[in-house]
């Protein structure tokens, strides 16, 4: 019996992933990426002789002997890059002078130093530092949810199933626990307290999100990319390709060609059709849904998500080029200013600082690249790029606004920039198309937690998607997840045994 064909949409995670799988189960796989290289949000680029890594800030589970790192292991995404422990995972510092705090893995540690900030705060604090350190040896914290099966493979039981393997974990659907950072911080009385826990990853994101976070810090399941997020990307590609996967580059697919009602095929920009049994979109969902299928395949469910579901902020990164070294400094260092930054519409009070001092990679010896990173809005973005001219100015002053904050703590530094580089949300959707140039697609919030995504779509056969729209949270785990789902139900359809490991 001849090989099914198929057609992936996006050479991101969730479509290398599906590709993986589908060429390891029998199918014979074709990726189109719109971009030229592989990677989707996941993207590193060069400004002369600087890396820049504005993709997968860390990876969780990088170690043998979790699920998540045999997944890893699966798609070819492990040995041939170098990963640094995360030791350190956030430092904290009042512009002030009169306070910070370093979130380390040493929980005992940070448990003081938190309390020597705040004694009016001390039960709160031993109660998150409790929760974090529950967490820690929790085997939720090395599957995250990630095997949970999406609705097409689910049985009978396997909703109490679930309950049952998660029942540790349900605390955090209701009260304290499930409040985004911002909520859970008013539980707090030190006004500089509240603002490290809104900051610890995002102000929106749920509390129990951050106590997961932090507990992979302390059971050392957190690492760093230290010749940046590409070489894992890469792995994934020389994976797929071996198995005899192809990706064409330069490639976007504008209409998903459909006949009564079954996926066929696709046309791409210069208006060629490709044809195959299955397709499979791992692009944005919302132009996926409403522009490559025109909307037709939409049901109450998907309406509702589309129309009221919130994705995670774009962000405008802001990286340079340092003629120095940074040798004792976090990777991670948040300043909280004296004077707001204002720009868009926001008045930013914390300064978040990248520091890529645990390679070699990213800068020629002696120097230093470091990296902002800033929330902010789409609409802002976008209605400033319609005038070219004032769109650049606007990105050299904040660069300008930035360097002259990082003087006040790194006196000189002024002088030793050798490169600017400025990406704003525009410039994430002009590379990747993702929708409103959202890093990670939907928030993780107490409702979006709790919703099950189908990997297809009503009404529409052979047709499936993948990526972090139909998994909230996003994030590398989540989104090689889904690209597995994909094949997992094609088997099932098909009454074939799933395969994770190639046949060679």
């Amino acid at each position: 019996m001849s090989k099914k064909s198929m057609i992936i949409i996006g050479a991101g995670l969730g479509g290398l992933s599906t590709g993986c799988y589908a060429q390891m189960n029998g199918y014979e796989s074709k990726i189109f990426e719109y971009h030229t290289k592989p990677g989707g949000v996941a993207a590193v680029w060069r400004r002369g002789d600087y890396l820049i890594d504005g993709g997968i800030h860390f990876l969780i589970c990088h170690k043998p002997g979790t699920q998540i790192y045999d997944v890893y292991k699966e798609i070819g995404a492990v040995g041939s890059y170098e990963i640094e422990d995360m030791t350190k995972y956030m430092r904290f510092v009042d512009e002030t002078g009169t306070k910070s705090v370093e979130f380390t893995m040493d929980l005992e540690k940070l448990e003081r130093d938190l309390i020597e900030l705040s004694p009016e705060d001390a039960d709160e604090i031993r109660k998150f530092v409790k929760e974090v350190d529950w967490m820690k040896d929790s085997p939720l914290l090395t599957d995250l949810g990630m095997s949970t099966s999406p609705p097409e493979l689910r049985g009978r039981f396997d909703t109490l199933k679930d309950m049952w393997n998660m029942r540790g974990f349900m605390k955090y659907f209701t009260g304290k626990w499930s409040k985004s950072a911002t909520g859970y911080s008013e539980y707090l009385k030190d006004p500089f307290l509240k603002i490290l826990f809104k900051n610890l990853f995002t102000p929106t994101v749920a509390i129990w999100f951050v106590i997961m976070i932090m507990a992979t810090v302390a059971a050392g399941l957190l690492g760093l990319f230290k010749g940046g997020c590409h070489e894992f990307i890469e792995a994934i590609v020389k994976k797929y390709e071996s198995l005899g996967g192809e990706i064409q580059y330069r490639a976007k697919v504008e209409k998903i060609l459909v006949e009564d009602d079954v996926a066929v095929g696709v046309v791409l920009s210069d208006e060629t059709e490709h044809r195959a049994d299955i397709v499979v979109s791992a692009a944005d969902g919302r132009s996926t849904i409403y522009d490559m299928l025109g909307g037709k395949y939409v049901d109450s469910k998907i309406q509702k998500r589309y129309d009221t579901w919130k994705p995670y902020d774009p962000m405008v990164i802001v990286t340079l080029g340092v003629d120095r070294v940074f040798e004792k400094e976090a990777p991670f260092t948040i300043y909280i200013m004296k004077e707001p930054l204002e720009y868009g519409g926001r008045a930013i009070t914390c300064l978040p600082l990248r520091v890529m001092n645990y390679g070699d990679a990213f800068a020629p010896e002696g120097k230093t690249v470091i990296q902002v990173m800033l929330e902010t809005d789409w609409d802002y973005w976008y209605d400033l790029r319609q005038n070219h001219d004032e769109y650049k100015e606007v990105k050299k002053q904040i660069a300008e606004e930035i360097i002259k904050r990082l003087d006040v703590h790194y006196p000189g530094i002024s002088s030793q920039i050798e490169m600017t580089d400025v990406a704003t949300p525009y410039t994430s959707w002009r590379y990747t198309l993702n929708d409103k140039g959202s890093p990670m697609g939907w928030l993780l919030t107490r409702s979006t937690l709790t919703e099950l995504i189908p990997r297809t779509l009503p009404g529409l056969d052979n047709f499936y998607m993948a990526g972090h729209w139909v998994l909230p949270g996003g994030g590398v785990p989540g989104s090689i997840y889904t690209g597995r789902n994909v094949i997992q139900i094609l088997c099932k359809k098909e009454g074939r045994e799933f395969r994770s490991k190639s046949t060679e």
